[in-house]
């Protein structure tokens, strides 16, 4: 089974990203909210970009790219090139430059195809880049907007908070408590703090050489703060020391270093076999010196028919090719060999507000003692003892939230006390108590301007609140019964306080505040219309879907219920999870499906949890603290809109919409992507048996004729190299692929059963070939059965692509289903086999003689029976794991 572990997340923390929310529904990017930016509008759009265009992309120095050049002299060096060159020098050689030239200039039509292929795969990667690239808040023509950190520009005004990459360098006009850690500069790894001056912080000094610096690259570990930028991309001093980034080559995959070995082991195969090949040809035809040449060509011939050169071309083109096709998904792959590894999760970790939900946050309930009333959006005449719940909970909030939550309540207060006194716009910020680990509430100490008078206001998850007001144990219990009756409508529960004090008088600590409980609120977070489908879905695919949580239990299993993830009502919380052993919780963690009131460190908890059960796991996170867990699950999957850089650095996917839907396509495209590969790779070997066989058996028959010279072996080159890379690549999914479970994480591209039908294939290819040969040579000279041959082996080729498009539907239905490349290639491959069959020139470039109507015939009546033949075996292979 599958687990999906849906994450409606609590992050004790402060400081992080626009739209994280915790249960005291405290904005954990308070960068903005919490800094007066008055006076800082930023750069218009205009000034932007211009100095955009004037200066270049805010980049660090890169690898150079890969001209066609460059290209060409890469593929110079592949095996398949130098056998090519020397096949057209030893056709020289033998005077035979019609031959010569040919070879020759397939050379270039090789190149042409692989620099397309190249510079296909190199745009994909470019795109995904682009998509990569470190995210910035900037404030511009005095609004806020998120920018990719390749377009924030010199002037700019950013916003940071803990969490945040700093995108350029900059000096600090306004900070609280900022600290960054600068070790990637300096090797110093304690957190260094920047402490902006009142008078340097001024508007009237924009030299800024008072202010602290903040430089690109660097995490900013705490507070938040204001800077203006001055430096970017090369200029910057990163950037300074980025010129050795350029010689820095991309760490190679397991897959591609698993390919590289077997590319590598099959070109010492193939060398053996050229060599074989050379001396068993002059020997069974009794030497000299033309028998030698024409052993050398049979050797080329050989060694060009073993070695399947596409495999690299095929991972390299697959995995950044699927990887784009994902990120139109919104999901970002930061790590390529996550493209396989998706096929095989078995717990999908998701989070609930935003990704689940629409992170729309709706004040629809207020409950104060014995009143009660529903926000139903209509307008409602509120009793006048709720009035000063609505007051307190927005004197609790930023003036100018990026969070949803508080966002609610600002527009709920707004429009409930928009024409009271409740409302405070002139109020002072005195002091604020944040979220900790230990109590999930904040507090905002106000000054009124009366005297030294303060109102202090907090709201935070409903036992913070009750343990800040300091209830009686009946006082406690009755609150419990309204935070159930609100949790089991699916309703956010945030309980609100207040006091009053003297600002000399406030406390140092949170909890030594003297406060009074003043009501209960019930927000609405609307499920996602999507979600209950994809949850559906990932079921069908076998995936069983926990979540975990922040909210109170009852929150979590009315979410649950809607979205179709609980099947029971067994919820755990945060605090019987500390008081489990590991091997208890892994015990249980196959049973329960929702975790409740869950803090970020217990993530990687549940992560190893589930890997002792030998899970595959996928765990979404997006903040600092989640970065542990999103780098311990088998598959990080973090949030894009509200993540953190850390959170995306550790993480191998990016979720750009933050949403579960999205997952679950990624999934899907993950299955579709291995499939896809399974099938070149399945393709590859299947044609190169056929090819490597009619090179090899002809040579142990001194009356036989050489069936397949270099020139046939590039001529079916050019239809294996598209068909590898564009037709399988192309391939939608499988009708079954999420009625399936997750394949097995050991097994592997090249396994038992992968080779075992390409053998399968490549044999009764080879057989059909033979058996039309055998019967050609009866009545026919030796360039006519060549022709013959070599028709019945492009007519199979073109039946093995067919056949490998899909292993349970049939070659008709999938006629049905369109391909592009497809059409491309057989209409190609069409069009020369006919050019070499019927031109006279065209027979003369590759030894052919003509063929009549009976003979063409006889090929295309071989590629039928291959077609039958393999209809027959897809049955056969369909109906094998439902016997067993």
């Amino acid at each position: 089974m599958i687990y999906a572990v849906v994450n409606c997340e609590v992050q004790p923390m402060t400081g992080a990203r626009e739209g994280r929310t915790d249960p005291a529904g405290v904005p954990k990017r308070q960068g903005a909210a919490a800094l007066d930016l008055s006076g800082f509008d930023g750069l218009s759009e205009g000034e932007a970009k211009a100095r955009l265009e004037g200066e270049g992309p805010n980049e660090l120095p890169t690898q150079k790219k890969r001209g066609m050049l460059w290209i060409a002299l890469e593929v110079a060096r592949e095996p398949m090139f130098v056998m090519l060159v020397a096949a057209g020098v030893l056709y020289l050689v033998m005077g035979e430059p019609g031959d010569a030239l040919m070879l020759l200039g397939f050379v270039f039509v090789v190149m042409a195809i692989t620099i397309v292929q190249e510079r296909r795969t190199e745009r994909a990667l470019d795109a995904l880049r682009d998509l990569s690239s470190p995210r910035a808040l900037v404030i511009r023509d005095g609004a806020h907007r998120r920018i990719p950190g390749r377009e924030v520009v010199r002037g700019d005004v950013i916003l940071l908070a803990e969490g945040d990459r700093v995108p350029a360098d900059a000096v600090l006009r306004r900070g609280i408590n900022l600290s960054a850690d600068e070790s990637l500069l300096t090797g110093e790894s304690v957190p260094v703090r920047k402490v902006p001056s009142a008078e340097a912080a001024a508007l009237d000094r924009p030299g800024g050489d008072d202010l602290p610096s903040v430089f690109s690259g660097t995490l900013v570990t705490a507070g938040q703060g204001l800077a203006e930028v001055v430096s970017t991309g090369p200029r910057s001093e990163l950037g300074k020391i980025g010129k050795a980034l350029q010689q820095v080559a991309p760490e190679p995959t397991l897959l591609q270093k698993e390919t590289g070995r077997l590319v590598r082991t099959f070109a010492v195969v193939a060398l053996s076999a050229c060599a074989l090949v050379v001396v068993v040809y002059a020997l069974v035809r009794g030497g000299g010196a033309t028998v030698w040449k024409e052993g050398m060509l049979a050797g080329i011939a050989m060694a060009m028919a073993v070695l399947p050169e596409e495999f690299p071309v095929v991972l390299t083109v697959f995995l950044a090719l699927g990887a784009w096709r994902i990120s139109r998904n919104n999901v970002l792959t930061r790590r390529m060999p996550a493209v396989e590894t998706l096929g095989a999760a078995t717990v999908l970790c998701v989070d609930k507000t935003g990704t689940l939900t629409q992170n729309q946050m709706t004040l629809r309930r207020l409950v104060a003692g014995r009143t009660s009333v529903d926000l139903d959006g209509a307008s409602v005449e509120l009793p006048e003892e709720l009035h000063a719940l609505i007051e307190n909970a927005v004197l609790a909030s930023k003036r100018d939230p990026f969070d949803p939550m508080e966002r609610a309540l600002n527009a709920a207060g707004d429009r409930l006390l928009g024409q009271t006194e409740h409302l405070h716009p002139d109020w002072r910020l005195v002091r604020e108590y944040p979220l900790t680990p230990e109590l999930l509430a904040v507090s905002q100490a106000w000054g009124s301007g009366v005297g030294d008078e303060v109102a202090v206001a907090s709201k935070g998850a409903p036992e913070a609140i009750a343990d800040l007001c300091h209830l009686s144990p009946e006082g406690r219990e009755a609150l419990a019964r309204d935070v159930a009756s609100l949790a089991s409508e699916g309703l956010r529960v945030l309980g609100v306080a207040r006091g009053a004090t003297r600002a000399g008088d406030l406390p140092e600590g949170h909890h030594d505040l003297e406060l009074e409980l003043v009501g209960l609120l019930g927000l609405e977070d609307p499920l996602r219309p999507t979600v209950p489908a994809a949850v559906a879905e990932c079921q069908t695919a076998g995936i069983r879907v926990v979540m975990i949580t922040g909210d109170y239990p009852a929150t979590a299993q009315s979410i649950a219920r809607q979205a179709g993830v609980a099947n029971h009502e067994a919820v755990i919380s945060g605090p019987e999870l500390d008081a489990m052993s590991d091997e208890e919780l892994a015990r249980r963690i196959r049973e329960v499906q929702v975790f409740a009131r869950v803090v970020p460190e217990q993530k990687l908890r549940l992560v190893n949890a589930l890997k002792a059960n030998r899970e595959i796991v996928a765990m979404t996170g997006d903040g600092v603290n989640d970065a542990p867990a999103l780098k311990a699950a088998h598959i990080g999957i973090a949030m894009g809109g509200r993540g953190t850089d850390v959170a995306r650095e550790a993480a191998s996917l990016v979720l750009l919409d933050d949403d579960f839907t999205s997952i679950v396509a990624a999934v899907r495209l993950g299955r579709r992507i291995f499939d896809n590969i399974k099938k070149a790779i399945a393709f590859i070997l299947a044609v190169h048996v056929p090819i490597a066989g009619l090179s090899m058996l002809p040579v142990f028959f001194a009356d036989w004729p050489l069936l397949l010279l270099p020139v046939h072996i590039v001529f079916l080159e050019l239809i294996i190299d598209p068909s590898c890379s564009l037709i399988f690549e192309a391939e939608g999914a499988e009708a079954n692929v999420m009625r399936r479970p997750p394949r097995s994480p050991d097994e592997r591209l090249f396994s038992l059963s992968t080779i075992g039908v390409a053998l399968l294939q490549g044999l009764s290819v080879l057989a059909v070939c033979l058996g039309v040969f055998l019967v050609a040579r009866a009545d026919h000279e030796p360039d006519a059965a060549r022709a013959l041959t070599f028709a019945t082996l492009v007519v199979s080729v073109v039946v093995v692509i067919l056949t490998n498009r899909s292993w349970t539907r049939t070659i008709l239905s999938m006629l049905r289903v369109p391909n592009t490349a497809l059409l491309w290639v057989v209409a190609g491959t069409a069009v020369f086999l006919a050019l070499v069959l019927l031109v006279p020139f065209g027979r003369e470039l590759f030894h052919f003689a003509p063929l009549h109507l009976v003979d063409l015939a006889m090929s295309l009546g071989a590629g039928v029976v291959c077609v039958l033949w393999f209809e027959l075996v897809k049955v056969v292979r369909r109906r094998a794991p439902a016997a067993s």
